[in-house]
This record gives C-alpha cells, sequence and structure tokens, in this order.
C-alpha cells in the first residue's frame, strides 16, 4: 500500500511538473486567448445563475401541487424533489439537509411535496416509501433515493453525504471523487498524507547515517 501511495504521490508531481512548463512555452497570444475564453465562461455561468434564481434555485421551497411538480422540471434541467409527509422525523432531518444543498448548489431546483396532495404523481413514480427523493434531469426522472438506505441507513448521516450520493446521478455539479463516499475519500487521504510523512522521515534517516570509517 505504501508503494502505492507513493507511485500516486509522483504521478501527480509529475502531472503539475508538466502543466506548469506547458504554461511557461505560452506566448502573450496564447494566454490572451485563455483569459479571454475564462472571461467568456463566466459571462455565460453569471447569466445562467441570474435565470436560474429566476426559476427559484438557491433556496428550498415547497410545492403548491402536482402542477408546479411539472412547471418546475420544465424550467430547470435539474430538479430534486421530497417527497414527504407532515409529522415524519425522517422528512424533518431530509429538510435540513436538502435546504443546506439547495443554496450551495444554485444550478438544481430543490423542492419538497406532500405525497397525499399528489396521489396521481406518487402513483406514477410508484412511491411507497417516505421520504422518498425524485431526482429529475432534463425533464425526465433519472433516479431516486428511497429513505436513508443509500446514506448509510442511519439518521446522523451528514450533508456531504446526501450531496455525494446526488452528484452520483448527475443532478448537481459535483468537483469530488464519485467512486467512493466522502468519508471513505478523507480516510484514504489521511492514509497518503501519513505514508507521504513515513516516506519523507525515511529519507531523512537515511540521509543522517554515519558512512565514515
Amino acid at each position: 500500500m505504501e508503494q502505492i501511495l507513493h507511485q500516486v504521490a509522483k504521478n501527480v508531481e509529475k502531472q503539475l511538473d508538466d502543466e506548469i512548463e506547458r504554461l511557461e512555452q505560452m506566448d502573450s497570444a496564447d494566454l490572451e486567448a485563455i483569459r479571454q475564453q475564462r472571461l467568456n465562461e463566466m459571462k455565460q455561468r453569471a447569466k445562467k445563475k441570474h435565470e436560474w434564481l429566476a426559476n427559484g434555485h438557491g433556496e428550498y421551497s415547497e410545492l403548491d401541487g402536482e402542477k408546479e411538480f411539472f412547471t418546475a422540471c420544465n424550467k430547470s434541467e435539474n430538479v430534486v424533489c421530497h417527497f414527504y409527509r407532515g409529522g415524519a422525523e425522517r422528512c424533518r432531518i431530509l429538510d435540513m439537509h436538502l435546504k443546506a444543498l439547495a443554496a450551495k448548489h444554485v444550478e438544481t431546483r430543490f423542492v419538497k411535496l406532500d405525497a397525499e396532495r399528489a396521489p396521481f404523481l406518487t402513483a406514477r413514480l410508484k412511491i411507497r416509501v417516505i421520504p422518498t427523493l425524485a431526482l429529475v434531469r432534463e425533464n425526465k426522472t433519472k433516479d431516486f433515493v428511497v429513505g436513508f438506505t443509500e446514506l448509510g441507513n442511519r439518521d446522523d448521516f451528514t450533508t456531504e453525504m446526501l450531496e455525494w450520493r446526488l452528484a452520483r446521478s448527475e443532478v448537481i455539479e459535483y468537483n469530488g471523487d464519485l467512486t467512493v463516499p466522502p468519508a471513505e475519500a478523507r480516510r484514504q487521504r489521511a492514509l497518503h498524507v501519513q505514508s507521504k510523512k513515513t516516506i519523507r522521515a525515511k529519507q531523512d534517516d537515511d540521509s543522517d547515517l554515519d558512512l565514515s570509517d
């Protein structure tokens, strides 16, 4: 394991060195083109953000009924809809996490809908467990998060765990590792850091060896 982590570290360092070398070889025209492209991307992003906020993104809101659900899905490319029941403790827990994610991921519309007020929709989507999250992308229901089973099957799961699960269905933007849950990713990073410290300490010990007669 130590050898593998050491090799991974070397590969990352080489990639960084290659990128620095590539940037150093660019002339002013190349750098200006990159700067202009970046500015255009920022302008497009700002325009999209304005559209998202106008459509109710950035906050966790309740829909009045089934008609509003279809309207939300028509207006927004990504929608996370929490089908809940009043008084359910697990629904209250999910509300807390979804409110935080709505503020963080303005690219996605986060909403909730009382399942008892949406009999046609719950039947059509075959929602039998409360709470259930319907994950909608490009006006099509792509996936469901049913109960807390995929969130560690515990009530005290973290917001980042739910964030990771939503990202795996591509309904939010995510820069982390989608192959492992965030807690496991942190553990692997900690092992990597510890391995680098161990290697460095070993190298320091070797350099201190007295080779004189």
